[in-house]
């Protein structure tokens, strides 16, 4: 596929500039259809998953096409969730780096209105925000629509998910000025179809990205056939093996990801959970967390994960296989970002192991088997890891202070330097992993399939043996229809 490089795009001199210092070269196949498009003044139907740059796509465009001399809003950004709209907004304003007096501001729920209307009040030409907080602020009279230009519905599939179609057909009726309409989302349902039927041009242009194009190939994709009730050690196991430094765990539900989230907290995880019943206090503490690195595991529903962008995320753990399998690719899609690669792991109970391979027919991607790391292997991968860090410490830092200290300890104590090293090791390590009966179950999955091969063909044998056996065997009293008609005459 042909690309295009954003310096041979034809875009604004100091949008490329900015471009170019975040590191991108080359335009997404979404940017590619979409950007020239959006600028060409056409209504868009966008079709395309997380990661795919949508944010760009519309981003860029909008920019481009504000006056910063002229006041008032020009651009709207509806997104379903607060931490996408602060996301979109930080991206927006980014791109926008050399623009000189064109602003960007978020407007969401749980922020302080007063000081959103204030912001208003000044030269913003894009405003980003959550469908409730802007239809509060038309109402409020406080967002001025006689200006707007562009219009954009981000994740809309998500936010009629969310319960926001009429707040959206508000908002879009609100807009009398002749305007441009795009709108991106993952999937395509009737309501999506509705919507766009009724507020958009007829000629608008549908752009689908094929699905060949969500799948993340740097992405290492593997599944894990477990029993329900292991399901929470099978999760310990692989993040003490694999050691990420950022992990995203998905659940289907609220309540398991409380679950979840406690229980990996009593093993010592520095983990938290995300979901729509949190206050929007407790979501900032959750995602600051995150985002700095003190939180190392997230835990979130898939709703709730819309707004997480953090590019350093090197495994995604699927506790529940994904309802939807639209939902599998956004999952994977927060892992092996920004060219880095990650890797993804699926827990698989009993009948789930179909739903695997619908997943690896419809997004035509290869989701490998693993066996559950041993305890064995767990241990050696912790003592690994400890004593990389302990010989890090040997090579930086001056060690002179500690000598005597060890050198007065061994002469007291009846041991050797390589006993206290093992105790040390062993403090650090904690307790032996145990072996769980991930692996017999496994074996017993492969002698129950041998067996029931192996009934099916003394079954067939036996019905194949008594076949040919009543062909073979002739009835004693048997005769011939010619004798029959001598024997019997009417």
């Amino acid at each position: 596929m042909e690309t295009i490089r954003f310096e041979d795009s034809g875009l604004d001199e100091r949008i490329i500039r900015a471009v170019k210092e975040m590191g991108f070269e080359s335009m997404s196949p979404i940017q590619k259809e979409a950007i020239p498009a959006v600028l060409s003044g056409e209504d868009i139907i966008g079709q395309a998953q997380t990661g795919t740059g949508k944010t760009a796509a519309f981003g860029i465009p909008a920019l481009q096409m504000t006056d910063s001399d002229k006041k008032g809003v020009q651009c709207i950004v509806l997104c379903p969730t607060r931490e996408l709209a602060i996301q979109a907004a930080d991206e927006i304003r980014k791109y926008a780096k050399y623009m000189h007096g064109i602003k960007v501001l978020p407007i969401y729920g749980g922020q302080d209105i007063n000081r959103q209307i204030r912001s208003l009040a000044g030269n913003v030409q894009i405003v980003v925000g959550t469908p409730g907080r802007v239809m509060d602020h038309m109402r409020r009279h406080t967002l001025k629509l006689k200006n707007i230009r562009l219009m954009v519905l981000d994740e809309a599939d998500e936010m009629l998910n969310m319960g926001f179609r009429e707040d959206i057909e508000t908002i879009l009726e609100g807009v009398n000025t002749e305007h441009q309409t795009v709108l991106f989302s993952a999937t395509m349902p009737q309501a999506i179809l509705d919507i766009t039927s009724r507020y958009q041009k007829p000629n608008a242009k549908y752009i689908q990205i094929q699905k060949k194009e969500l799948t993340v190939p740097l992405v290492k994709q593997y599944y894990y056939e477990v029993k329900r009730e292991n399901k929470e050690e099978v999760t310990a196991r692989l993040l003490d093996y694999y050691n990420p430094r950022q992990t995203l765990i998905f659940c289907n539900t609220k309540k398991m990801v409380d679950e979840l989230a406690e229980k990996l907290k009593g093993r010592g995880y520095f983990a938290e959970g995300l979901h729509g019943d949190l206050s929007q206090a407790q979501r900032d503490k959750v995602m600051n967390g995150f985002r700095n690195g003190t939180t190392e595991i997230l835990i979130a529903t898939d709703v709730a994960a819309r707004g997480i962008d953090v590019d350093d995320v090197e495994a995604v753990i699927n506790y529940d296989v994904p309802q939807d399998i639209e939902y599998y690719v956004h999952r994977i899609g927060r892992t092996g970002r920004a060219g880095r690669s990650g890797r993804s792991f699926t827990l698989v109970v009993g009948r789930e192991i179909y739903k695997i391979r619908e997943i690896e027919r419809t997004c035509n991607t290869r989701i490998k088997a693993r066996r559950v790391p041993s305890g064995a292997d767990v241990t050696a991968a912790k003592s690994e890891k400890i004593l990389n860090e302990i010989l890090t410490v040997l090579k930086e830092q001056d060690l002179s202070k500690m000598l005597p200290i060890i050198e007065a300890k061994l002469n007291e104590e009846d041991c050797t330097a390589m006993e206290l090293c093992a105790a040390f090791l062993k403090q650090r390590m904690g307790e032996d992993a145990k072996d769980i009966p991930t692996e017999d179950y496994f074996a017993e999955r492969k002698r129950l399939k041998i067996e029931e091969r192996r009934n099916r063909r003394e079954r067939v044998d036996k019905y194949r043996n008594n076949r040919d056996s009543r062909r073979s065997k002739k009835p004693e009293n048997k005769i011939s229809m010619k004798e029959y008609s001598k024997r019997f005459k009417f």
